[in-house]
């Protein structure tokens, strides 16, 4: 059993693979199964089965100890034994999840010891007991004589065992450097025992019919080679009326037990001189050893009894024993008083190492400093232990240790296969015989024996561990531990990036990576490293949150200086994205400026078809109150190298007044359709219509015709092409004049829009004569931002009035929409920087909440299925 758990010998003195791994191991290995259960197991389930039996249960941890031997020589091991494994291959969750059910596997494993050494001592003394025990008479076959046996009171096994428990925690906290220095000899009186059990058997005489004992005898064998199994009461004893009938899958829960231990050596890592080398062969020679010692003694018991001795007789072992049977009683006493006394101490250290990691804040009362003992952990395994006890039913309480261990040993394979399977570079272990196919097994085995055992008990265990991890989930800290998910998600995110190559996506499967500019048009407070409703915009774009986002903002200056100012500006922006529950990474570029940062990021920003398609800016609305003069030509440039570089564009204006999650908004959101844009502007309304702000509004898409005869027919066509996009949407088809139209009618429509054309008209002339003055006086061409322009002031009057109409047409029918989307107009070539803001001015004039789109030379919609 999984008695000792990090209890090392505080000495100078390491130990080797004999005394460090293979001693403990067998130690554990080796109890109250073997002694008083096993020959009844060979009865019940005959020699065949019983074969099948041992090697069925061997073989399981015989592959764990395979993947427990790979995962400790991976590397230096610290407290936590398989919780430390399992929780640095597996992630946190898992780790704590399993351990904890561990922890209560060998807090319950002490009760186990106790009721052994309690019901092994009535038996030895009966008149010690102080109630009168259960008799039941065993009708035997022809030529033996009818037997009484006499079982243990469940309550005498309750008042002793509660007794032994008390007394077991006064030890352990009086002395655990004196157990942990007199627990291997333990080992002494089983081993002893051993010997004087294999000198009976060979020295036993054919005393059949008297007592059942044939000797070694072929006739025996054959008759004990096939199954007989039956109903038995609580204790075991065979009874036609009895409560329980047993069959291979219950004697698997009974027997498992025997069979586990193998953790005892890990647990030792540190007071071994070589890791590397004692882990594996100490644990795989006590198992092997162990093994081989049942199914010799399964050959033995079958041939040298009748099955009605090995049924009736609760302690054959100290029947047959040679010279006297009161050695079998002392070596069963001594090794499980010597089992529970390291269970106490054991599983006490596993909850102080969880407590330690500070994943479960609910488990702070269990924390202990280096080189203290747990004593808070040592009285909650007390009253486990105590609460079993109370039970007093050895065969009921097996079967829940045996669940919780093999729950695990499924996760040390589990762990190995990750690992294995994964093959990391830091996956180097020195123990080279393993391979992922074996731990695969092994933890299929895991899992079919729980099932064998119990369907209900396995169930239950499970939903303890599933509960345990959903709790961790929740209310767990987080902790990277470089666990094997992580790597999973690595190789699988590299793996699928290698599939999607680097051709365009196909439009059914064409997703928004939008590129968040967090960079503002003027300032923050102090410590906000983005605009409060970017977040909100970017989940906006995104279905069923489905899809990343990257923020990304600028800091000016020399990378050298500045690197870690933006380490702690990326870990800020890092926590805004977090805190808005947004998919979505943070990175931060240092530049001499925001215009050349922003271009080495849309040329570089993403891996293959990861890149980011849209990049979203805020429209710099503050750019004339606050006289930023050098926001024209950065924000131009910004729309120029997104078109150089094939990204979509949408500019937000009104961001501050832009809902949140639980402002619910009513009324249209309207698409004024002007030029073709691959579909971008219709997807976007159709993912605003996801959300719960937008979900009650209905989508009006404007389209304009220079003619008024080309109303219907455009009407129809786009109708038709939304009913083909699966898009439901009212179609408005509107006209507008052109500028040569209108100047030959003499004038412009008078509504709220003119007062900031003739505003705009009155700078745009001054910036201009502004501009001629300083050529003519440098005796140069004009210059605007740095470079030459040339200025036709005709087509600036034509970008002015066209404006002014689409302003004017928007105010018309949309000023109560929800949000308005519309084309944005590329910067006309040789224009100045400030023209370009003052169209832009002057198209969101008195519009609240708008969405300036420009697609890119790709279609992110389609027809067809």
């Amino acid at each position: 059993m999984e008695g000792i758990l990090f209890t090392v010998q505080p000495t100078d003195v390491k130990l080797g693979t004999v005394m460090g791994v293979f001693v403990p191991c067998l130690q554990n290995i080796l109890g109250i199964i073997y002694y008083i259960r096993f020959s009844w197991i060979v009865g019940m389930a005959g020699i065949g089965e019983s074969l099948l039996l041992v090697s069925f249960c061997g073989l399981c941890t015989f592959l764990t100890s395979i993947s427990l031997s790979a995962i400790a020589t991976n590397g230096a091991m610290k407290g936590g034994g398989p919780y430390y494994l399992i929780g640095r291959a597996l992630g946190p969750e898992v780790g704590v999840s399993i351990g904890l059910c561990f922890f209560l596997g060998n807090a319950v494993a002490g009760s186990l010891y106790v009721l052994g050494a309690v019901e092994t001592f009535l038996d030895a003394v009966p008149g010690a007991g102080i109630f009168r025990g259960s008799v039941t008479s065993v009708n035997a076959t022809s030529g033996v004589q009818d037997s009484i046996i006499v079982s243990p009171s469940l309550h005498d096994l309750q008042v002793y065992g509660i007794v032994v428990t008390i007394l077991l925690c006064f030890i352990v906290f009086g002395g655990v450097k004196l157990i942990n220095r007199v627990a291997p000899a333990f080992l002494l009186p089983v081993i002893f025992s051993l010997f004087c059990i294999f000198i009976g058997i060979f020295r036993s005489k054919n005393d059949y019919p008297s007592t059942g004992v044939t000797g070694l005898s072929a006739s025996t064998f054959k008759e004990n080679w096939s199954s007989d199994y039956q109903r038995t009461n609580n204790a075991g004893v065979p009874d036609p009326d009895g409560k329980i009938y047993w069959n291979f899958n219950g004697l698997v829960g009974l027997f498992f037990p025997a069979v586990t231990g193998i953790m005892a050596g890990s647990n030792r890592s540190a007071s071994l001189k070589d890791t590397q080398r004692s882990i594996p062969i100490g644990t795989l020679a006590a198992t092997l050893s162990t093994s081989a010692l049942y199914l010799v003694t399964v050959l033995l018991f079958g041939a040298f009894a009748t099955r009605e001795k090995l049924l009736k007789d609760r302690l054959l072992t100290a029947t047959v024993a040679w010279p006297i049977p009161a050695i079998i009683y002392v070596g069963i006493i001594l090794s499980t008083l010597g089992a529970a006394l390291q269970s106490l101490t054991g599983a006490p250290r596993l909850l102080a190492a969880i407590a330690n990691d500070d994943i479960l804040p609910i488990l702070k009362y269990f924390k202990v400093a280096e080189g203290n003992e747990p004593h808070i952990a040592t009285l909650f395994t007390a009253f486990i232990c105590t609460a079993c006890v109370v039970i007093g039913n050895l065969d009921l309480i097996t079967p829940t240790i045996t669940m919780f261990f093999l729950l695990c040993y499924a996760g040390v394979n589990l762990s190995c296969f990750l690992l294995d399977l994964l093959d990391a570079p830091s996956w180097r272990p020195r123990w080279k015989f393993h391979h992922w196919s074996l731990s695969l097994l092994g933890a299929s085995l895991c899992i079919v024996i729980m099932f064998l055992i119990s369907w209900s008990f396995t169930v239950v265990s499970l939903a303890l561990a599933s509960l345990i991890y959903y709790y961790v989930s929740l209310k767990g800290k987080a902790g990277d531990w470089g666990d094997g998910f992580k790597s999973a998600y690595f190789q699988l995110a590299l793996r699928s990036l290698r599939s999607l190559g680097a051709n365009q996506v196909h439009p059914k499967n064409w997703y928004p990576i939008p590129l968040i500019f967090c960079r503002p048009w003027g300032k923050l407070p102090e410590n906000v490293p983005c605009h409060p409703k970017l977040a909100d915009f970017a989940n906006c774009m995104k279905k069923k949150g489905r899809g990343m986002s990257i923020f990304v903002s600028i800091l000016d200056g020399d990378y050298h200086e500045c690197a870690e100012d933006a380490k702690t500006a990326c870990r800020q922006l890092d926590t805004y994205i977090e805190y808005k529950r947004c998919e979505g990474v943070a990175e931060i570029v240092v530049a001499p400026n925001m215009s050349e940062g922003f271009r080495g990021i849309v040329q570089t920003m993403g891996l293959g078809n990861l890149k980011p398609n849209i990049v979203v800016v805020r429209y710099p609305e503050i750019w004339r109150r606050e006289n930023l003069t050098e926001i024209p030509a950065t924000f131009v440039g910004i729309i120029n190298d997104c078109i150089v570089a094939n990204k979509a564009v949408v500019i937000v204006k009104g961001l501050d007044e832009w809902p949140n999650e639980y402002q619910r908004q009513y009324g249209t959101i309207d698409l004024y359709w002007i030029v073709r844009d691959g579909g971008l502007m219709l997807l976007l309304s159709q993912l605003l219509l996801t959300k719960e702000s937008f979900e009650s509004c209905k989508i009006q898409v404007f389209c304009i015709a220079e003619e008024d005869a080309e109303v219907e027919e455009l009407k129809a066509d786009v109708k038709k092409f939304l009913y083909d996009l699966r898009m439901q949407a009212e179609v408005i088809v509107i006209t507008m004049k052109s500028w040569e139209e209108a100047h030959v009618e003499g004038g412009t429509q008078q509504d709220d829009s003119m007062e900031a054309f003739t505003g705009a008209q009155r700078r745009i002339a001054t910036y201009l004569k502004e501009m001629k003055d300083k050529a003519q006086r440098d005796g140069t061409q004009l210059m605007a931002d740095g470079k030459p322009v040339v200025v036709n002031e005709q087509q600036v009057e034509k970008f002015l009035y066209t404006t002014l109409k689409l302003n004017s047409t928007i105010l018309r029918y949309s000023r109560m929409a929800a949000v308005v989307l519309v084309s944005l107009p590329p910067p006309p070539v040789c224009h100045p920087a400030y023209f370009y803001m003052e169209y832009m001015d002057l198209l969101v004039e008195n519009v609240p909440r708008l969405l300036m789109v420009r697609g890119y030379r790709r279609d992110v919609v389609t027809l067809f299925t």
